[in-house]
């Protein structure tokens, strides 16, 4: 039988020729229009580190990298091994054929330097970009708004009690495994035992007392927890600081926690959801009520979207403040980044209200539709009936662009920890969003 000849294997791997190596190719060439993109970045990652070392990754590795695994969605683990087998995607962050791979927690160590506000800057640059190559001219603009939930269980005053007791406990004994003299008793199983009642009891009798004895466990918790800070002065300098922050920042939340059932079990109060803490380690977390059905617990967005499915503006409000308090600095917003307000706007029935609309008309906004009128006339809004017709279907394709960016690009669920990390992860994920509606109107 005849033997197959062998070929040999070239030296280098040709780019792959296949749609996702393309749009790859496309976002790097707009990239390389900007050169300065990459100077905020530089920023982020100089502050605070000296100049000793090696060099490690530069700013625009570290920017097209976190860019890719927000655009395919990979934990960090991941996302070094596809750095390291992945043709297309180290040419497109610039890590050579022969230069060594980055292991997993460089890739974290670095992505999560990039503050909020420079990917805010390189977002508005983008906006610039799209408008330069007549993609999006922001004359026409829709805005709605959204919850980006933070990454934390569906919180209830007994699994925040229970949180509480474990975490303060795995703290002492961290500290008495470096040999301090750190004197506590373990009630974690109890505490436990005491969360499951509580969820299943069947009368409100029984599920009290579970309460009172969850929180006779955490306050004995709390105090070992108290008794040991001044013990941290004698540990080595990093281990006492450590240990000394993590006590102080875990016991005022467990005491906000405490505070906040004796109110809610046992003296029946209406908490504010400003002054409830839904989780203690995202205690930046708002409580959002939306349509008085549904509650979500994260931060509220509100994005401004062009007609090119361009993300043009991204906000995150603080607390939950009603739509018609942004609608006013969302236009503000939009004149700050195209020097002129838009012609026509398109926004959810939420942000109605006839001061808005005066305040829109005052900015010479020719056309103002909200898709619920909430008493207010067609006439009042828009210049004909065709006109709001075609702005409030225009509006419904912004849902189309939240539900894109929440299934593909991580925008439901924010797995990054602290507030200023959630901030960068959703400009991250319209910064993402918006390269690959610029690389596909650009292939197109």
């Amino acid at each position: 039988m005849r033997e197959k000849s062998k070929k040999q294997l070239p030296l280098m791997n040709a780019t792959p020729d296949h749609p996702q190596a393309r749009e790859l190719n496309h976002i790097s060439r707009i990239l390389d229009e900007h050169p300065t993109i990459a100077e905020g970045v530089h920023q982020d990652l100089s502050c605070g580190r000296t100049t000793t070392g090696a060099c490690g990754m530069d700013a625009e590795q570290v920017l097209r990298v976190a860019i890719v695994k927000q655009m395919f969605q990979l934990s960090y683990e991941l996302l070094a091994y596809h750095l390291s087998d992945s043709v297309s995607l180290r040419a497109f962050c610039r890590i050579g054929f022969a230069d060594k791979s980055f292991k997993k927690s460089a890739l974290a160590q670095n992505v999560k330097r990039i503050s909020a506000a420079t990917l805010e800057k390189i977002n508005r640059v983008l906006v610039a970009h799209g408008r330069q190559a007549n993609v999006e001219k922001g004359r026409q603009v829709r805005i709605d708004c959204t919850v980006v939930e933070s990454n934390i269980h569906p919180p209830t005053d007994s699994t925040l009690l229970f949180d509480s007791v474990r975490v303060l406990t795995r703290i002492l004994e961290a500290m008495r495994e470096r040999e301090a003299p750190v004197r506590y008793a373990d009630h974690t199983r109890r505490a436990k035992r005491r969360v499951l009642e509580v969820q299943y009891a069947k009368h409100e009798r029984q599920r009290t007392a579970a309460y009172r004895d969850l929180l006779k466990m955490a306050g004995k918790t709390l105090g070992y927890a108290a008794a040991a800070i001044p013990l941290t002065d004698a540990m080595g300098a990093l281990d006492g600081m450590a240990f000394r922050t993590q006590l102080e920042q875990y016991i005022e939340l467990a005491r906000r926690v405490v505070v906040q059932t004796q109110r809610r079990v046992l003296r029946g109060e209406r908490v504010p959801a400003t002054e409830k803490i839904a989780s203690i380690f995202e205690p930046h977390t708002d409580i959002i009520v939306k349509d008085r059905r549904d509650i979500f617990y994260g931060h509220k967005v509100c994005l401004c979207v062009g007609a090119s499915n361009l993300i043009t503006d991204c906000v995150i409000a603080e607390g939950n403040p009603a739509d018609t308090q942004l609608t006013l600095a969302m236009l503000d917003r939009q004149n700050e980044i195209y020097g002129r307000y838009p012609l026509k706007v398109a926004l959810d029935g939420g942000f109605a209200s006839k001061q808005n609309l005066q305040a829109a008309k005052g900015r010479k906004i020719k056309d103002v539709c909200f898709a619920k009128k909430r008493g207010l006339e067609v006439e009042q809004m828009c210049r004909s009936q065709w006109v709001y017709n075609r702005l409030r279907r225009f509006r419904a394709g912004v849902e189309a662009i939240i539900s894109w960016i929440k299934r593909s690009l991580g925008f439901d669920r924010c797995t990054w920890k602290g507030r200023r990390s959630f901030e960068s992860y959703v400009w991250l994920s319209a910064l993402t969003a918006n390269l690959i509606t610029l690389a596909r109107a650009k292939s197109a």
